[in-house]
């Protein structure tokens, strides 16, 4: 092998990439579109071409739609992380993270409603039952959604 040659990045056209995805081109197209996917180059004869890099990405939009994100909410999560973060390993873990704690901010306002129902000893029960640092990531949630008089 020539120098070199051993890092090249694996290139796939749009068929190749769909198929490893388990999604149609169609789809590779609209993600394109909308901006979720970028080409890492294009071939001789004018074909996107797309890398590894991409088809970790299709796989995390897959995710997170499964999760009931909209593609708008997964653009905004992609360009937020990628203005902050250009590594790749910190950017896939801040964007986890932020998974989770849009999944979690979810569940907190489904809850809403039932700890606003609560009588106040049914309250301190509740309350009472849970660890101290799940209190506190339940009154952080609280915080960041502006509701912190529950505690």
């Amino acid at each position: 092998m020539r120098n070199g040659s051993m890092n090249a990045p694996r290139l796939y056209r749009i068929g190749e990439i769909s198929s490893l995805a388990g999604i149609s081109p169609r789809t590779i197209d609209y993600y394109t579109g909308l901006g979720l996917l970028a080409p890492a180059k294009r071939s001789t004869g004018n074909y996107r071409l797309y890398d590894d890099e991409t088809l970790e990405r299709i796989r995390r939009i897959e995710h997170l739609k499964a999760q009931k994100f909209s593609l708008e909410e997964i653009r905004e999560q992609f360009a937020s992380l990628n203005r902050v973060v250009p590594d790749e390993a910190v950017t896939r873990k801040l964007s986890d993270l932020q998974t989770h704690l849009a999944l979690l901010e979810r569940e907190v306002k489904d809850l809403e409603p039932v700890l606003e129902q609560l009588k106040p000893q049914q309250a301190k029960r509740l309350f009472r039952a849970i660890t101290p640092q799940t209190a506190a990531c339940v009154e952080a949630l609280l915080l960041l959604l502006g509701k912190s008089n529950l505690m």
